[in-house]
């Protein structure tokens, strides 16, 4: 264990230009959990209203909605590490100016500049990252990106809940602030050219939009996100509005108490972030998919029912465990499902969908858990989770069990849509090698194809399940004695 856990970090090493984003993710994430509490607690001590709650939370992500659905092909044609820095510049002024709000109305606004943000950063990032690791360490490279975010999950909430009741929210403001700083200088140390593999394509900005949601709606693996992940952000939707409430009300926890749970939802993150990439090896993705949800609705349900908030904490552990394990399936879902040229717009537009669903959700839930208390809206979290986890099982039918031919599944179905797209049968996009960082960058050259492989998109994907039974039905006849 201890070999592969040290094999595992060694990739920070192995590909300097990923060590530089994950220490910058380290950094900024740090900062955003520990402010995050300071200014929830902020606007629920200026208000005490769960509409307000809800108003912030919408306010930081809202914008990406907005983002993702008429700019978002712009993380495709932009510099992603421009984009990057301008968006780590842009939160730094926000929270510096921060300290100087002091109404609810102020809040709302400065955090939709920070959702402004994030919008391009995101997408820039998780977009950038297959082109940044070895075909084959993406997993690995997913999964610790995920276990930084969410051990910052589990120390920002507490340092930040300690601040805000011994100096209030100016202190873990100033603190953000300077991650974003830090985060800003680590991503212009990382090349450009390491995070994009092919030159973008585009047919004007509108027919880019539009392609977006096509090949979104078109790629198995990314429609399978897009709806799935909606189900789960209506659950995940109802627990952030509530928990505040079902911490300090229910549970009587005080603001400690609050910042104890939302850590404790960080430490099960990291958990299951960083068991992800062994545990998809052994079982597979799909079934690693499907039983991660079913994590996170027992979870959660246990937690609603919880008398005690040490009840809770083993339950909030087990419900995010399952989160951090989804999470980067997702990833490997989408990454894999999208080719480079059209990654960038893939994840703006399915951010944004994801997004919507949860302001959606998060308006509702401020109603209701005015109306029905906090625990009641747990309860139904955990039963949209399980929902949630019956239309994965459904919806990734098409996914192999054997972990081995997965990416082989998942990348003849992105080829597939963007065939389909472009309205070529032949298009084809080369993988992209990995070079490492003392080696000098060279474009492959894409190399004509067979003209008896011109073949549809369909009938790839079945050539391809084909092989692959056939290599099966070899490897059995290998073995039989």
């Amino acid at each position: 264990m201890v070999v592969e856990s040290s094999s595992r970090l060694g990739l920070l090493r192995r590909s300097p230009a990923f060590g530089l984003l994950f220490l910058a993710t380290a950094g900024s994430s740090f900062g955003t959990y520990l402010a995050a509490v300071a200014l929830t607690l902020h606007i629920k001590a200026l208000t005490d209203s769960g509409v307000w709650v809800a108003a912030l939370l919408i306010a930081d992500f809202l914008p990406i909605v907005v983002i993702g659905l008429l700019l978002g092909p712009l993380v495709d044609r932009l510099s992603r590490r421009g984009l990057m820095v301008v968006s780590d510049i842009v939160r730094f002024g926000v929270f510096a100016a921060l300290p100087f709000a002091n109404s609810p109305e102020a809040l709302v606004a400065l955090a939709g500049v920070v959702g402004i943000a994030t919008g391009f950063f995101r997408p820039a990032a998780y977009a950038g990252v297959p082109n940044l690791v070895p075909h084959d360490e993406l997993t690995n490279a997913n999964s610790l990106l995920q276990t930084i975010e969410t051990l910052a999950w589990m120390i920002g909430p507490v340092l930040g809940a300690l601040m805000f009741a011994g100096w209030g929210p100016d202190v873990p403001y100033v603190v953000n602030a300077v991650t974003f700083l830090v985060s800003a200088a680590l991503v212009a140390g990382i090349p450009d050219r390491k995070l994009r593999s092919a030159e973008p394509l585009t047919g004007g900005h509108w027919r880019d939009v539009a392609d977006g949601l096509r090949l979104v709606l078109t790629s198995a693996p990314l429609r399978t996100v897009l709806i799935v992940w909606n189900v789960v952000l209506l659950g995940s939707a109802a627990i952030n509005v509530a928990e505040v409430f079902y911490a300090q009300d229910v549970l009587d926890a005080g603001d400690v108490g609050f910042g104890v749970i939302v850590a404790t939802s960080g430490v099960g993150l990291a958990v299951g972030s960083y068991l992800a990439a062994p545990a998809l090896r052994k079982v597979g993705l799909r079934r690693h998919y499907v039983g991660s949800i079913a994590l996170l609705a027992v979870g959660w349900g246990g937690a609603a029912l919880s008398p005690s908030i040490w009840i809770a904490i083993p339950f909030v552990i087990g419900g995010a465990a399952g989160n951090g394990a989804a999470i980067v399936c997702n990833h490997i879902l989408v990454q894999r499902g999208a080719p480079d040229r059209y990654r960038g717009r893939a994840l703006a537009t399915i951010f944004s969908f994801n997004y919507a669903v949860l302001g959606l959700g998060m308006a509702g839930a401020g109603i209701l858990t005015e109306v029905y208390g906090a625990r009641e809206v747990w309860l139904a979290a955990s039963a949209i989770f399980l929902i949630a986890g019956v239309i994965a099982l459904a919806m990734t039918r098409w996914l192999p069990i054997a972990s081995t031919d997965a990416d082989d599944v998942l990348e003849a179905h992105a080829r597939a849509a963007v065939s389909a797209l472009v309205g070529v049968e032949d298009f084809d996009e080369p993988r992209a090698p990995y070079v490492p960082a003392h080696e000098p960058a060279k474009r492959p050259l894409p190399e004509p194809e067979p003209a008896q492989a011109a073949t549809s998109g369909l009938e790839r994907i079945a050539n391809l399940l084909e092989r692959i039974e056939r290599r099966r039905a070899l490897e059995r006849t290998k073995t039989t004695p």
